[in-house]
């Protein structure tokens, strides 16, 4: 089962570059990176919309809304930056480039986040095999953009 969830993963990380290719190039066709990235949100939020049509999924109430810590909000602002920073970044970086610094970031703060047992994250403590791990893709990073 772990080998499929990391194939799953794989597939995920995947979809991103391809992503910020599609947007940036609708970003040609919009003349805005921050109206390609609405766009790009509004067909993924009606995607998951139809979703939850289709398999009936049951809505919260406003009582279960206002229940919800104002910072569990921010998920979907976090989502934006991403994306918006990817149709930025693609054209100018490359897909390789971006892609590698992208990691770098997520792979840096995922490590600060398990540490610390942060935002729902299991306690997975920082060893020097962990940082060794953030160093050697620092140094993935570097070469993918000069070479």
């Amino acid at each position: 089962m772990k080998n499929i969830l990391l194939l799953l993963a794989i597939t995920a990380g995947g979809c991103l570059p391809i992503q910020a290719g599609i947007n940036g190039i609708l970003r040609r066709y919009l003349g805005d990176p921050m109206q390609a990235a609405l766009v790009s949100f509004a067909v993924g939020t009606l995607g998951l919309w139809v979703y939850s049509l289709a398999a009936r999924h049951s809505w919260p109430g406003i009582t279960d809304l206002a229940a919800v810590p104002w910072w569990l909000w921010t998920g979907g602002l976090l989502g934006a930056i991403f994306v918006t920073c990817t149709i930025l970044l693609g054209p100018k970086l490359g897909a390789a480039t971006m892609t590698a610094y992208m990691l770098l970031g997520q792979l840096a703060v995922s490590v600060v986040l398990d540490h610390f047992a942060l935002v729902g994250f299991p306690e997975h403590p920082v060893s020097l095999l962990r940082l060794l791990g953030v160093a050697m893709l620092f140094g993935g990073a570097i070469l993918v953009r000069i070479f």
